[in-house]
């Protein structure tokens, strides 16, 4: 079987898991992962770039290695290919427990019990919740949907599409990396620079692609195009902004303002600035976009790799 097509059948078939069963509770390998990370962090850590380089080469390059071992070993078998690539892309996506947890926030919402939020939003996003009110708890929301859709869906596809399974590695153990130690904290000011930037780059396809899609598939196209034009370039992530920003125009809302992470506040620009204040009915609206979104990209990168099979084909 080409490669093509074991990408299409496994990528198809852990999307699939991933809807019907979520994340693990116990032994999830992202978690795994993690773990490993945060040992080396221990044993390399100093207030200095250079280990930061050393402590993202190691993690992430480790990461992608086992996976290419890993596919090399099973590359005479289609049927053990396609079960590998499945179980990556099951491993390394997270659309349905981000639709779960998110829903789970605007169920708390709806029924009025805004400490219930309070509690459940930590699980979603590292904001400081009891700063926040009702509508805030519900624009974190919406605003974590947007970001992580690229991140825990799109992006990971965008890369099993150019590089299989080492590239559904690779992305995830980047993006994890960047979410344990490239934030701007004291200690990770430095230490994380390689990471954060790391997770830049491979981020940027992914968030461009569901900026697209969420324009396409969104209820306001023309509004989502609106708002990434006109906002995504005040966002201070380059990769977050476009995301959050045709969000924000699909659904007529306004996203950002005023932020607290870890007692740090942030005044971020508003996006979407002519739509309307969330309200927690929009985080359902957002999590369906957000499916959508994951559906349509499925579609794209085994689309867009087919495609490229079949012209390297053509030429040899």
């Amino acid at each position: 079987m080409r490669a093509d097509r074991i990408f299409l059948y496994g990528a198809a078939a852990g999307l699939i898991g991933d809807r019907l069963l979520g994340d693990p509770r116990r032994g999830h390998p992202v978690a795994a992962f993690g773990r490993v990370a945060g040992a080396v962090e221990r044993a390399l850590w100093r207030d200095h770039r250079g280990r930061g380089v050393l402590h993202a080469a190691v993690c992430a390059g480790g990461a992608v290695a086992a996976a290419a071992l890993a596919a090399h070993a099973v590359r005479r078998s289609p049927t053990a290919s396609v079960a590998l690539t499945a179980a990556a892309t099951w491993a390394v996506v997270g659309g349905t427990t981000l639709g779960r947890e998110a829903a789970a926030i605007g169920d708390a919402l709806a029924a009025g019990d805004v400490e219930a939020a309070r509690e459940r939003l930590p699980h979603l996003c590292g904001r400081d919740p009891q700063a926040l009110n009702e509508q805030q708890i519900a624009r974190a929301v919406v605003e974590s949907v947007a970001e992580n859709t690229s991140d825990a869906v799109v992006g990971a596809l965008v890369w099993g599409a150019v590089a299989g399974v080492p590239g559904l590695v690779g992305f995830r153990a980047v993006n994890t990396l960047d979410a344990m130690v490239g934030h701007k904290s004291p200690r990770h000011r430095r230490y994380g620079w390689a990471s954060a930037r790391l997770d830049d780059v491979a981020g940027w396809p992914g968030a461009r692609l569901t900026a697209v899609l969420a324009a396409v598939c969104g209820p306001d196209p023309r509004g989502a195009v609106r708002a990434w034009r006109a906002d995504a370039g005040k966002h201070p992530s380059p990769n977050a902004g476009p995301v959050e920003a045709s969000f924000a125009g699909a659904l007529g809302v306004r996203l950002g303002g005023t932020l607290s992470y870890g007692g740090r506040v942030e005044h971020r620009p508003v996006l979407g600035g002519t739509g309307r204040a969330v309200q927690f009915g929009d985080i359902e609206r957002a999590v369906r976009l957000s499916r959508r979104v994951g559906a349509a990209a499925l579609v794209v990168c085994t689309g867009a790799r087919l495609a490229a099979g079949a012209l390297k084909r053509r030429r040899t």
